[in-house]
């Protein structure tokens, strides 16, 4: 399960998912994305916790088989068209599954939980449908 002393699992998801973003953006200095994400609520930065840079880390560096992987469960909405957001919920939630780290069914609504707050109004429906085909796909020993 991921928890942290300083942070619950819900805040690791958010900050991996805002480094995750900045990542897929375009910022290819790790160590200034991992050291300022920006809180538009309260106009200042936060430094996220070590389990979060390490987790985005992590799937930051396989993102490329994770989006190939993604990309085959969504033919019709290949990853560059899907929204930054989106596209980097359901990394993380595949990363979630895949390792272990997390019982598939937490993951999945987990992450329509976030799509559902961060995203667009048909995202959570396009994050379940995603996810469920995965899960779908893992259980039939892909």
């Amino acid at each position: 399960m991921m928890t942290s002393k300083n942070t619950n699992s819900r805040e690791l998801r958010e900050q991996t998912i805002q480094l995750l973003c900045q990542f897929d953006a375009g910022n290819k200095d790790v160590a200034l994305i991992t050291e300022t994400p920006f809180d538009e609520e309260s106009s200042t930065t936060k430094e996220p916790c070590q389990n979060a840079k390490k987790l985005a880390k992590e799937i930051w560096d396989d993102h490329i088989a994770a989006d190939a992987h993604i990309e085959s469960l969504t033919p019709e909405w290949p990853i560059h068209r899907q929204p930054l957001l989106d596209r980097n919920i359901l990394r993380l939630a595949r990363h979630e599954i895949i390792t272990g780290i997390t019982p598939p069914v937490v993951a999945i609504d987990e992450a329509i939980e976030l799509a559902r707050i961060f995203s667009t109004e048909k995202s959570s429906a396009f994050v379940n449908g995603v996810l469920d085909n995965l899960l779908h796909q893992s259980s039939e020993g892909l």
